[in-house]
């Protein structure tokens, strides 16, 4: 079974700092293209980076300076740092997959996402 499992979520203050992990099983991301998304309460889903196989990371303009993604291929696991969050940040963020190169339109495999509320 194709699968995602996002972690590293939870409550921070504006301007601080948040790690995010999707770890893959069921298949290797090494061929794959990965999208980091997010939905933030009562609004669409937006593409926040996405990062092809060969490592060319992509990011959401809004989102450029604050925002790192990387990838562990050895431990079949994204990442996604945040920092200087701002509470315009708070939603559910979640990683999905293709085998097409970035921006992804469709995905193949996604998660169920990981809660990140930016308030004081």
């Amino acid at each position: 079974q194709l699968q995602f499992v996002e972690s590293g979520g939870g409550l921070v203050q504006p301007g601080g700092s948040l790690t995010l992990s999707c770890a893959a099983s069921g298949f290797t991301l090494d061929y794959y293209s990965i999208g980091w998304f997010r939905q933030a309460p009562g609004k669409g889903h937006e593409g926040v980076s996405c990062m092809s196989h060969n490592g060319t990371a992509l990011y959401a303009d809004s989102l450029k300076g604050r925002f790192t993604m990387s990838r562990d291929n050895a431990k079949n696991t994204v990442y996604l740092q945040m920092s200087s969050l701002e509470p315009e940040d708070t939603g559910v963020y979640y990683c999905g997959a293709d085998g097409t190169t970035c921006p992804l339109v469709s995905l193949e495999v996604w998660g169920q996402g990981t809660l990140v509320t930016v308030s004081s």
